[in-house]
């Protein structure tokens, strides 16, 4: 499945190549313009398993500010719909970009593309416990908490 570019009022989720995620994790830009904070930890770490095990479309996407088309942060799935029609998403803004907005607009576009995708019935998310911020925006979204695992909420919402 090919990804589309999905573009929101302030950003456009720009879908990730391998030679882009080789180039982050190798330190370098890769082409794209990268905003204070980014990529962070988190990013590095699903990168990396996209380059050494994802498939040609496993990535996520990038998430571009419109104005200057810096890279503020990532999306995407972990993994893909599951027998039940389940599917998680995840997300991340750098640290500069939180509290304005960006990560409501960012999940808002995302779980509209992956909720129209066929087989998809349910979306999911994992937060730490303790973010609330990011619980916060989910329940904004219209997700539930589900319950807990691994030091984790675990919310859903209907597709």
């Amino acid at each position: 499945m090919t990804k589309p570019e999905i573009r929101t009022e302030r950003l456009v989720l720009v879908p990730q190549t391998r030679a882009a995620a080789r180039a982050l994790l190798d330190g370098r830009d890769g082409g794209l313009p990268l905003a204070e904070g980014y990529p962070h930890a988190d990013t590095l770490d699903g990168l990396r398993m996209y380059v050494e095990h994802g498939g040609p479309d496993d990535g996520g996407w990038f998430v571009t500010l419109v104005d200057d088309g810096r890279v503020v942060g990532d999306c995407g799935t972990l993994g893909w719909v599951d027998d039940a029609g389940r599917v998680e998403i995840g997300y991340g803004l750098a640290a500069p970009y939180r509290g304005r907005g960006l990560g409501t607009e960012t999940v808002r576009a995302l779980a509209g593309w992956v909720s129209a995708q066929a087989g998809v019935r349910t979306l999911t998310a994992s937060v730490e416990i303790g973010n609330e911020p990011s619980r916060r925006l989910l329940e904004r979204l219209g997700f539930v908490l589900a319950g807990e695992a691994d030091r984790h909420w675990q919310l859903e919402r209907p597709a």
